[in-house]
């Protein structure tokens, strides 16, 4: 019995392989479960002779399905299908499978990412072989990421645990920057294939970009140049102020790079462009699609895996070089507010655990960090953004006491951020958000001189400023200047207090069960009256029944 099914699925196996793949009807399965019975087959009998003896028809009906001119989803099913047996006999019959995955992911996948059914079994089938991917074809999943990415942006709900198990196998070196911009341009990403689809009817068998080729365009400017001594401006330059560059172009620009299928590097940093946010909520439209509802809810939920992986598994050279630009995005993503606060809150996270794990990170990143803390603060965004790395640098001494040159530095920016609002309260009113950012920058200040004995001087200079302005500031600020300054008259005290963690002199407060917490400048002071300018609750620290 066994015979005649062997006969019979490899005659159907040789059929296919000596037809056009086109052929394959997306309802004629019986070629798929050929493949699928052979390779069950083989792998039950272990007889390497059976396997040597259907490889060669596999081989050929897999080119057939990777040079067809005419792709079907059928056709993709049935790759997988032989892919599989790849993976599990290429040692008997010496097969390589790295270029028949590749070709699998430019020829099949990149034009039937789209179908559903296509879909879900390459998912299945990634998840399946995941280790194998990981140990063997370790560069093939940081490669396509991008057009994984597609994959799940236009699938459905029944694609995101599978692909969460999956994810991890996308993080490589050659793509751990790159897939953290990607996760942030997800929701972009399904406004860039619902445009796509718009303009060419369907995504299936699709491999169209948005972006026109601007060759043509720039070899006549260049000719006209060239023999009348005029220049024409095609107005595709962004980084020239005042080219006049419309929005919509620099949108395209956007989705022709989310459209890629292939990691090819850093894309241009197009959300540097000023109406970038306004361009895609005209494309975005009044209402939302069901396809971006759901990238805005699974966005936030990749971009945690990342982190998590990252702190784990990640070089600090590449955290090092990945905070910058979680800086620069905090403000540039997506324009939907529930969105924009999930994805800020779990990048603030991650912030501060990378700085937790290797604190010389803030005297590495000086330049970005002060560039973050004094730049204007335009947005929600920003404004946060510059109170978290006040935290940071306070909180973690400027990197720590051996770095003496970056922890004057990050002073210096202090000092500037709090004599810029001290200037600019004398000619406006009272603003909560300052108050806050001022109750960051003193207590920064406060605990860097605690760490760096050399600033201590400057530091009650400036905390005596702030003190002696109580008819212009909130009470709260000039009176937690004044606390600080009675603090630091007694060095041992105020390194216990504001020292921070793992300094000499500090108090474990974590192991302390009865004692206080880490940040006690918040909490105490004499500054009970009112909500507290900060995020930082007893809980966090000691844990729900210690609280209590």
């Amino acid at each position: 019995m066994e015979e005649r099914e062997w006969a019979i699925c490899l005659r159907i196996l040789s059929l296919g392989a000596g037809r056009d793949s086109s052929a394959i009807d997306t309802a004629d399965t019986s070629v798929r479960d050929a493949v699928e019975r052979l390779n069950a087959m083989c792998k039950s009998e272990g007889n390497e002779d059976l396997v040597t003896r259907v490889y060669p028809a596999m081989t050929k009906l897999f080119q057939r399905c990777c040079s067809s001119s005419t792709q079907r989803p059928s056709t993709a099913l049935v790759a997988l299908a032989i892919l599989q047996f790849f993976l599990d006999h290429g040692e008997t019959v010496l097969h390589d499978a790295d270029p028949s995955l590749r070709a699998f992911f430019r020829s099949c996948l990149v034009k039937q990412y789209a179908d559903p059914a296509v879909a879900a079994a390459t998912v299945t089938f990634l998840n399946h072989n995941k280790m194998k991917f990981l140990l063997s074809y370790s560069s093939v999943l940081p490669q396509f990421f991008p057009l994984l990415l597609k994959v799940i942006a236009w699938g459905d709900e029944t694609l995101d645990t599978p692909f969460l198990q999956l994810f991890p196998a996308l993080m490589g070196p050659p793509s751990f920057l790159q897939l953290f911009l990607a996760l942030l341009d997800l929701p972009t990403l399904v406004l860039a294939l619902e445009s796509l689809e718009q303009r060419t009817g369907s995504l299936h068998g699709n491999m169209g970009n948005i972006r026109k080729n601007p060759a043509p365009e720039a070899l006549l400017a260049l000719m006209d140049e060239a023999y009348t001594g005029t220049f024409i401006d095609g107005g595709d330059d962004s980084s020239k102020e005042g080219s006049g560059r419309n929005s919509h172009y620099e949108a395209d620009d956007l989705f022709s790079d989310l459209l890629k299928d292939e990691n090819e590097g850093l894309a241009e940093r197009h959300w540097s462009y000023p109406g970038m946010k306004a361009t895609l909520e005209a494309a975005m439209g009044s209402v939302q699609s069901n396809k971006l509802k759901h990238a805005l809810k699974f966005s936030p939920q990749l971009l945690q895996v990342y982190f998590d992986v990252a702190l784990r598994d990640v070089s600090d050279s590449l955290l090092c070089a990945l905070l910058p630009m979680v800086f620069f995005r905090i403000d540039a993503m997506f324009p939907d507010k529930a969105f924009s606060i999930e994805v800020q809150q779990t990048c603030f996270q991650f912030m501060h655990a990378c700085f937790k794990k290797s604190p010389q990170f803030i005297a590495l990143l000086k330049k970005p960090i002060t560039d973050s803390v004094s730049q204007p603060q335009t947005s929600d965004g920003k404004t946060e953004l510059a109170l978290q790395l006040c935290w940071a640098i306070g909180e973690h001494g400027g990197g720590g006491t051996h770095f003496k040159d970056a922890a004057r530095e990050l002073f210096e920016t202090l000092e500037l951020v709090l004599y810029e609002n001290l200037s600019s309260r004398r000619k406006t009113s009272a603003v909560p958000a300052q108050s806050r950012l001022l109750c960051f920058v003193i207590t920064a200040i406060a605990k860097l001189a605690t760490c760096h004995r050399e600033l201590s001087p400057r530091a009650r200079v400036c905390l005596a400023k702030v003190a002696r302005s109580h008819q212009l500031l909130d009470k709260i600020v000039w009176r937690r200047a004044r606390d600080y300054l009675g603090l630091m008259h007694d060095h041992a005290i105020c390194s216990s207090i504001l020292g921070g963690q793992h300094r000499p002199g500090t108090v474990e407060w974590s192991k302390a069960q009865t004692l206080a917490v880490a940040n006690i400048p918040f909490y105490l002071l004499d500054e009970r009256e009112g909500l507290p300018f900060h995020d930082f609750s007893f809980s966090d620290i000691i844990g729900q029944s210690v609280a209590s």
